[in-house]
């Protein structure tokens, strides 16, 4: 009534006071002899001040959904006969009730006067599933932290039970479920588990319900959204190892006495990570733990020694909520502490050097010397001329 109201406002119409109070009174109602059963029942419409049933000639799923949308009542289950909910008392007001299924009120509806056509044995009647309440979301652990890989079980919890239903698992900005799960009639309860977690699961969480109607084809209703649960997915990986000494060192080998580095690196990295270093030593363990600050962490040894050497292996940790998230170890580093090595000591390498720069040295003097000699022994063509002494006499020869 409020709609005709406005008309006669916009149309410059003076409405009295106790008019505007009789037309905010509700038109249309679900008579029902069951106490509480407000949204299922006989359908009555107001005329004037009486109250009328309407005939179900004609009376069909759009006419029936009109009537549970205005009310309040959700969708609908079905529409029985009205006789089901008791005998009705007034007369019968309407019939051939002509909705489209998208006004929100009866009184918008095509229709005609009864004028005696129809008893009460024909009365309408509806049956809505109410008004949806949201259901409960829960978690199945106490946990809310999660590795890749593994499964997290929800509880989805719906207020409803009068018919069969479907769950549906959604996540926050994705349109389409994760996980739809079908249930008996009156079960209220399921589990909805995401298995085979990733780091794109990662986020807020919640449940919805999906009543279906007794009518094959009348359309299913969707409950609202239930609470949100947020879930953390870790992905952990094995860490990298590698060490750095002096460059005389021989691979594998640390001298002693001398400095060297255990670099441990993985990621990604998560709030409140820490590398741990652990030495396996024949009469022991040694552990180490340095803050995860970055993608990689060096743990330094000053003054390499025999306690030092064993076989190194790296693991990433971190703790979220009351979960604690341990990789796998690296492959072992091994490390041996060893004596300066005297073939490629400094003393040993200057007296190398010393011995080799002689060496060359000499040899060099030597080749000059050979040279020279060769170039003073060597007779010019006058000098070529061979002396031959006969009888203390000398004749000189030409030597062609």
């Amino acid at each position: 009534m409020s709609r005709i109201l406005l008309g006669l406002v916009m149309l410059g119409c003076t409405v009295a006071v106790e008019d505007v109070q009789a037309f905010d009174d509700p038109i249309t109602r679900l008579v029902n002899e069951k106490a509480g059963e407000r949204c299922s029942g006989r359908v009555e419409v107001r005329h004037g001040h009486q109250w009328g049933t309407v005939c179900q000639r004609g009376w069909d799923l759009e006419d029936a959904t009109v009537v549970c949308r205005e009310l309040d009542c959700g969708f609908v289950l079905d529409i029985p006969g009205g006789a089901r909910f008791g005998r009705a008392g007034g007369g019968v007001l309407w019939r051939n009730v002509k909705c489209s299924g998208d006004e929100f009120a009866l009184d918008l509806c095509e229709r005609t006067l009864n004028d005696d056509v129809c008893t009460h044995s024909e009365d309408a009647g509806v049956e809505c599933t109410g008004k949806l309440l949201a259901p409960t979301l829960s978690i199945q652990s106490r946990f809310y932290a999660y590795s890749a890989g593994e499964a997290v079980h929800f509880k989805c919890t719906a207020p409803y039970w009068q018919s069969v239903i479907d769950f549906h698992l959604y996540k926050r900005g994705v349109d389409t479920p994760l996980v739809t799960q079908r249930v008996d009639p009156r079960q209220m309860t399921v589990d909805l588990t995401l298995s085979d977690l990733e780091i794109s699961h990662q986020g807020s969480y919640s449940c919805l319900y999906r009543i279906h109607s007794k009518l094959g084809n009348s359309p299913s209703g969707f409950s609202p959204h239930s609470n949100f649960i947020n879930i953390t997915v870790l992905e952990i990986h094995t860490p990298q190892i590698w060490y750095n000494t002096s460059p005389e060192a021989r691979p594998g080998w640390v001298i002693r006495g001398h400095s060297f580095n255990v670099t441990c690196s993985t990621e990604p990295q998560y709030p409140g990570g820490s590398f741990q270093l652990r030495l396996i030593r024949p009469n022991g363990t040694v552990r180490h733990s340095l803050p995860a600050l970055a993608p990689s962490v060096t743990f330094t040894f000053s003054n390499a020694q025999s306690n030092n050497e064993g076989y190194y292996c790296c693991l990433y940790k971190v703790q979220t909520g009351e979960r604690t998230f341990i990789s796998r170890e690296s492959q072992p580093l091994p490390i041996s502490i060893r004596e300066v090595d005297p073939v490629m000591s400094p003393v040993f390498i200057s007296l190398l050097v010393s011995s080799l720069t002689f060496v060359v040295a000499t040899c060099a003097i030597l080749i000059v010397a050979k040279v020279y000699c060769k170039r003073v022994s060597k007779p010019t063509e006058l000098e070529r001329e061979s002396r031959t002494c006969v009888d203390n006499t000398y004749i000189a020869l030409t030597i062609k």
